[in-house]
C-alpha cells in the first residue's frame, strides 16, 4: 500500500478553479479500483492551501491514476495556478497501523488536523515508541474518529499525524488532558523546536 500527502499552495486568483478541478478529480478517483482512499482538504487559516491525502493498493494503481484524464488535467494546470511547487510527502505506516475512520454522527462538527513536524534525530525512536502507546489510548477516546502516525520517506526526522475528531473541544479539553497525551507533549516539547502549533494545519474537507 502507498500513501501520499500533497500540499498545494494556490495563487488567490486561481483558488476557485483549483477547487473545481480537485472536486472533479475526487469524483473520478474514488471510482478507481486501486484507490483505497482519497480526501481533499482546505486549510482553515488559508483557503488557498489544499491538502490531498491518498492511499493506493500499489504503485501500479498510482500510475494508472496518473494516466486518467482528470489527473492529467490537474497536472496540466499546476504550473499556472500554484504559488509554489507542491510539497509531496510519501508516508510510511507506523505501529499501530492506520485503521478505518470511525463513522461520524449527524451532529458531529468534524475537527481535522495534519500535524507535520520535524524532530531532533536523537528523539525520533523515543517518540515513535511513545506514540505506540499514545495511539492505542487515543483511538479509544469517544471523541476520536481517526488518529494515525506516519514517517516520511523524504525526511527521516519528519513525522506526520493525521487525525479526525467529533468536535474541536474533544482535542483541547479532553485529549490533551489525558496522562498519555501529557507524556507525549512533554517529549515533543524537547524534540521539536518552537511552538508545536506552528506545525499544525487545521483543515476542513472539500468533499
Amino acid at each position: 500500500m502507498l500513501t501520499q500527502l500533497i500540499k498545494f499552495t494556490v495563487k488567490p486568483e486561481h483558488q476557485q478553479n483549483m477547487t473545481n478541478v480537485l472536486l472533479a478529480s475526487i469524483e473520478g478517483t474514488r471510482q478507481e479500483p486501486g484507490n483505497i482512499n482519497i480526501d481533499i482538504f482546505t486549510d482553515k487559516a488559508d483557503p488557498n492551501v489544499f491538502f490531498a491525502y491518498e492511499r493506493w493498493q500499489d504503485a501500479a494503481a498510482m500510475e494508472c491514476h496518473r494516466q486518467q484524464p482528470y489527473t492529467q488535467h490537474l497536472l496540466s494546470i499546476l504550473g499556472d495556478v500554484l504559488a509554489q511547487p507542491p510539497q509531496i510527502h510519501n508516508l510510511h505506516d507506523t505501529q499501530p497501523a492506520p485503521v478505518t475512520v470511525k463513522p461520524a454522527n449527524p451532529e458531529d462538527d468534524i475537527f481535522s488536523i495534519f500535524f507535520i513536524f520535524p524532530v531532533n534525530a536523537e528523539f525520533r525512536q523515543p517518540i515513535l515508541a511513545q506514540f505506540e502507546n499514545h495511539i492505542e489510548h487515543t483511538r479509544q477516546e469517544a471523541g476520536c474518529l481517526l488518529f494515525d502516525l506516519y514517517t516520511t520517506e523524504e525526511e527521516a526526522n519528519t513525522l506526520v499525524v493525521y487525525e479526525h475528531w467529533r468536535k474541536e473541544s474533544d482535542v483541547w479539553d479532553i485529549h490533551f488532558n489525558q496522562p498519555y497525551a501529557k507524556t507525549t507533549g512533554a517529549l515533543l516539547a524537547q524534540a521539536v523546536e518552537g511552538d508545536l502549533k506552528q506545525y499544525m494545519h487545521f483543515v476542513k474537507a472539500l468533499a
